[in-house]
């Protein structure tokens, strides 16, 4: 088991390691789980342009790779093995990973949220070439482009009503006949002359690969089953994130969507010594700079409970 650590972070994307960066120039000696798929979403991202000091943009996996050095420079102990269970009701705090078991004061827990997919093979392989899980992210390299949403919740509208600002227009695909979507942003969207509705209606596959980008999408209606395809620039699947909370079930408090809980305006969870940051922890903002920003906080937050603690 080992010495007793002062802080041991779980997850790799730019919540976690802005959280190692800081810890490790706390000289709190960090231990980062980055797991065997380090880096967050950032890794399934293109080109980023609006995380600040970048002017002419980063594409994610570089990006992630320049955090991840910058946490080692400063000494941060990083493990490739993912966290398979915890236990919280203890102290010291306990991290298990492959066969070894860790002790630790205080655990960060930054292990993110995924993007739900269609489950389509073309959806996956072009992924940041045309199929995006994030407007704000993706939305401007389609200015002038036919774009097409898929989903009928609230994030699906806003992610319509964002891009109808920068697309030539905007069709949402659902595959009811109503929205999920809140009144108010129903009303948004119904009321924009630059989005249209495809009812009743599926993606069946994404083309074109060999191409490198997306070129058309074919839909199927699932009241009539009648096939067509319809010339597209970018797809953006908006059907909703699932947290990566699975192993914390049991340990630490949820909200019913099953994201950790936080006090407002802090990282602190339901339990003392441990700490949420980034996407793991927000449902509503999910970008680099805002889980950049929490993994800063998380670090500040478990430096003085351990100041506080005499740990």
């Amino acid at each position: 088991m080992g010495a007793t650590r002062k802080v041991v972070i779980i997850g790799s994307g730019p919540a976690g390691y802005t959280a190692a960066i800081y810890a490790a120039r706390a000289n709190l000696a960090p231990l980062q789980f980055i797991g065997a798929q380090f880096g967050g979403q950032l890794m399934l991202t293109t080109l980023v342009e609006n995380y600040p000091g970048f002017v002419d943009g980063i594409d994610g996996p570089p990006l992630m790779e320049i955090f991840r050095k910058q946490a080692e420079r400063f000494g941060t102990e990083m493990i490739t093995d993912d966290v398979t269970a915890v236990d919280f009701s203890r102290r010291p705090l306990a991290v298990t990973a492959g066969e070894e078991s860790y002790e630790t004061h205080t655990v960060i827990i930054a292990t993110g949220a995924s993007a739900k997919l269609i489950g389509l093979e073309n959806e996956t392989k072009l992924m940041g070439r045309g199929v995006s899980t994030c407007a704000t992210c993706d939305g401007f390299f389609f200015r002038d482009q036919d774009i097409m949403v898929v989903g009928g919740g609230d994030s699906a509208v806003e992610e319509a009503l964002y891009l109808s600002r920068l697309g030539r227009k905007v069709d949402v695909v659902h595959r009811r006949d109503t929205l999920r979507a809140s009144k108010i942003m129903q009303e948004r969207a119904f009321k924009n002359s630059k989005i249209g509705f495809i009812w009743d209606s599926v993606v069946e596959d994404i083309r074109d690969p060999a191409q490198g980008k997306v070129t058309t999408v074919l839909l199927r209606n699932l009241k009539s089953g009648a096939r067509s395809e319809r010339p597209v620039d970018g797809l953006f699947v908006a059907i909703g994130h699932r947290p990566n909370t699975q192993i914390f079930h049991g340990q630490i408090e949820m909200h019913a969507n099953g994201y950790i809980k936080v006090v407002p305006g802090t990282t602190e969870t339901s339990v003392p010594g441990v700490f949420a940051a980034g996407d793991v922890q927000d449902f509503t903002y999910r970008q680099a700079v805002t889980a950049a920003g929490t993994g800063c906080m998380a670090a500040l937050e478990a430096e003085r409970y351990l100041e506080a603690t005499h740990e």
